[in-house]
């Protein structure tokens, strides 16, 4: 190598070409350590700059991966709350880092004949759903049932529980929200099938309080578990008839169930 006094070494050659390119030290072909050590400084170098290129995109792609937290029961069930009859499902988050501005849709997917005879293979029409009493945005700090209330504006209202095994039709959820560590939007979905939605069954119980350690538990064992209820197998629609010419009101009929 030119320029290279005896104190120096082939890895002071590498660094500086490296470093500051090439100065009055130059490598040549009678020192083959400096050429292998320089090479080998630049593989380094390039796998080093591909490691930290693959975690940033890691981090920018964190949100496919948060979706994979993100819980829908396995089935739908139909039960009267309140005296009218819902559709639930349940949503949960396995993370402790929450998701912020969650909110929920429903979207009812099925073939629909216009007036004009021309056929809609997959009309869509919104489910009005929400959780707890609240619309379509939640406080998701703990597994939610999400409700929607089949009254006269449900696409649901003239359906019993027997025309639901008939009807094709697939009920799509959307879970979106903001992961509270980046503030990046994420989304989950699901979707259930006639034979995915049990008439007459309710979600069990799963969060419990610990009084031993003051704290509330979740149980995510039971998080698709279902039990058996008292639920008129009529159309909403025929519930709410047979309640009018009996005079008696939804909240006096959910009471006797």
């Amino acid at each position: 190598m030119y320029g290279l006094i005896p104190s120096s070494s082939p890895i002071d050659m590498s660094n500086n070409s490296i470093l500051n390119s090439y100065g009055a030290k130059q490598v040549t072909e009678e020192c083959p350590e400096a050429i292998f050590i320089l090479c080998l400084q630049s593989i380094v170098g390039v796998m080093i700059q591909a490691f930290m290129v693959g975690i940033v995109f890691a981090k920018l792609s964190r949100p496919k991966k948060r979706t994979q937290t993100l819980l829908f029961s396995r089935n739908a069930v139909i039960c009267q709350r309140d005296g009218e009859l819902c559709l639930m499902f349940r949503v949960g988050d396995m993370r402790r880092s929450h998701i912020i501005e969650a909110h929920v849709r429903a979207q009812l997917i099925r073939k629909k004949v216009t007036l004009e005879g021309e056929l809609l293979p997959f009309y869509q029409q919104e489910l009005k759903v929400g959780g707890d009493g609240i619309e379509d945005k939640i406080f998701f700090i703990w597994p939610t049932t999400i409700v929607h209330k089949i009254n006269p504006m449900s696409p649901l209202y003239t359906l019993s529980a027997a025309d639901m095994l008939r009807e094709r039709f697939e009920i799509v959820v959307i879970l979106e929200g903001v992961i509270e560590s980046t503030g990046m939007t994420t989304q989950a979905r699901s979707s259930y099938l006639p034979n995915e939605i049990l008439w007459g069954h309710r979600f069990e119980t799963l969060v419990s309080f610990k009084k031993e350690t003051g704290e509330h538990e979740v149980n995510y064992g039971l998080f698709n578990n279902t039990y058996e209820v008292h639920t008129p197998l009529c159309s909403a629609q025929a519930l709410d008839q047979l309640l009018a010419i009996h005079g008696t009101t939804k909240s006096n009929a959910g009471k006797r169930h």
